[in-house]
């Protein structure tokens, strides 16, 4: 188990996570739809948005909410399945604090989508 968070277990994370997202009968649809560029320019872009946000590097820029609140026929499933993978792939990689940090910050996420498709938070 990691103990800090470094740019290589940041991107482990994020591959491993969609490589479940990807074999996912109820998200890996979704994803495929909504990557019209793929899959190799999804990625590093989610690689720049975890180590803008555990480690500071802002290397990230663009509008999270404005990108999924564009994306239709999401439901409270996707949000739990989302939700459930993640905790699956962070709980592999770190232990402790990292752990609750990561889980922490993809719940808030989460909730601020929700609000913005449904108007309250569902999970």
């Amino acid at each position: 188990m990691e103990t800090a968070f470094t740019p290589d277990n940041i991107h482990r994370m994020v591959h491993g996570f969609y490589d479940r997202v990807r074999r996912d009968d109820v998200l890996g649809p979704v994803f495929d739809e909504a990557l019209p560029h793929g899959w190799d320019v999804h990625l590093p872009r989610m690689v720049e948005f975890w180590s803008t946000v555990l480690l500071g590097s802002g290397t990230f820029q663009g509008n999270v909410f404005g990108k999924h609140m564009a994306l239709h026929g999401i439901e409270k499933e996707h949000f739990v399945r989302w939700l459930a993978l993640f905790h699956e792939t962070v709980t592999t990689l770190y232990a402790g604090a990292q752990a609750e940090e990561v889980l922490l910050v993809a719940q808030r996420i989460a909730g601020s989508l929700q609000l913005g498709y449904f108007g309250k938070k569902l999970v």
